[in-house]
């Protein structure tokens, strides 16, 4: 049996060419959309696009809806197959506009791939996930070993993405002169640094205490005088990997290169706090940390807008709704603050003189006749 139709992978390359060159989508998301595709396809047993029914669609949905996790051994989770319904969705729109498919798929065809509304909901609900207070982090910090080049350095990123509060992509990738320790600066400079959206900006040092600053400053320092680095090496270079005295596989030192992603980073984030007995905190959870410091820390509006400038958000919005939302037991603490303070307050059962006035002039009105 056929596995592939030569006309669908034709129009495949075009719209994976589209996503990519016209609306400035990144090659991953292009790829987890092929993929997408791809898996409609197989439901389709190939067929081609041009013969696509809303039947089609709808085997789809329930075949996502049977699936299994091979990670989880579960179902899959419903923002997953949102993910992919959404990726589905986009494809035949552009699909109905090209020559050839036109009159055959009709734009409201496309509305087949929509979640139901409930399975929407679930899929973008909000969940609380766990954000290390400041405490936590120091503890982590100062019960860490830093003995060897590989200790120092994993203590260092932990600092430096609590003091930058740069995210764990653009840390894998600076080098030595993109930190200013004299103005107390990070410049993410997205032609060599991997920031989000490529975005290129300039964030200061976060005030979270002197030791954690410390501790990047000795860093840089190990860097340049014991290790000879220079500006244009990496600042947090790769593990060089090789055996140790008893001819096991294992880290002996640091190599002059940067990570190729950030999944190192997160390995040394979930060994310190495991290894400290406390739960895993991802590095984007410091990020959610340094957001509700600045809700305790910032005072007025301008202050609030160069906090969230500082972690690259273009609008506030973005800072207070991704990042800002209040955890549950908080809010639970403070709405019975508020509820113990409404019992204790005196009871005011006397008209305010503004009602007062009125029942006055109504009286008045009656007596007159009016």
């Amino acid at each position: 049996m056929k596995k592939h139709h030569p006309k669908n992978e034709r129009i495949k390359r075009a719209y994976l060419s589209y996503l990519e060159e016209a609306k400035r989508m990144s090659r991953q998301s292009a790829n987890d959309a092929a993929a997408a595709i791809a898996m409609f396809e197989a439901t389709t047993g190939w067929k081609d696009f041009a013969a696509f029914h809303i039947e089609q669609a709808k085997r789809f949905k329930r075949t996502l809806a049977e699936q299994v996790s091979p990670v989880t051994g579960k179902p899959l989770a419903k923002p997953t197959i949102r993910s992919r319904l959404i990726a589905l969705r986009g494809f035949f729109a552009w699909l109905a506009e090209q020559p050839g498919y036109k009159s055959r798929i009709g734009r409201t065809d496309c509305d087949y791939f929509n979640l139901s509304a409930n399975d929407s909901r679930i899929a973008t609900a909000r969940r609380e996930r766990p954000v290390p207070e400041i405490g936590q982090i120091r503890y982590v910090l100062d019960n860490m070993p830093g003995e060897t080049a590989v200790e120092k350095r994993d203590r260092a990123v932990l600092a430096f993405a609590l003091l930058s509060g740069a995210r764990d992509d653009a840390i894998a990738s600076l080098d030595i002169r993109h930190v200013d320790l004299d103005h107390r600066t990070v410049f993410q400079d997205a032609r060599t640094v991997r920031t989000k959206n490529r975005k290129t900006y300039t964030a200061s040092f976060f005030p979270v205490g002197d030791e954690i600053e410390a501790i990047v400053r000795d860093w840089i320092a190990y860097l340049r005088a014991e290790l000879k680095y220079g500006p244009d090496d990496p600042l947090f270079p790769a593990t060089k990997m090789g055996q140790d005295d008893s001819g096991a596989f294992a880290p002996v030192g640091l190599e002059r290169r940067h990570w190729k992603n950030a999944g190192a980073i997160r390995r040394i984030f979930r060994e310190a706090f495991e290894g400290r007995g406390m739960p895993y905190f991802n590095p984007h959870s410091f990020r959610k940390t340094l957001t509700r410091l600045g809700q305790t820390t910032c005072h007025t509006q301008e202050q609030q807008k160069a906090w969230s400038q500082n972690l690259g958000h273009e609008h506030i919005r973005t800072t207070q709704n991704s990042y800002g939302q209040i955890p549950d037991h908080e809010q639970v603490e403070i709405i019975a603050g508020l509820r113990a303070r409404a019992r204790l307050a005196p009871a005011n059962d006397d008209p305010d003189e503004e009602t007062v006035q009125r029942v006055v002039k109504f009286l008045n009105r009656k007596a007159s006749g009016i």
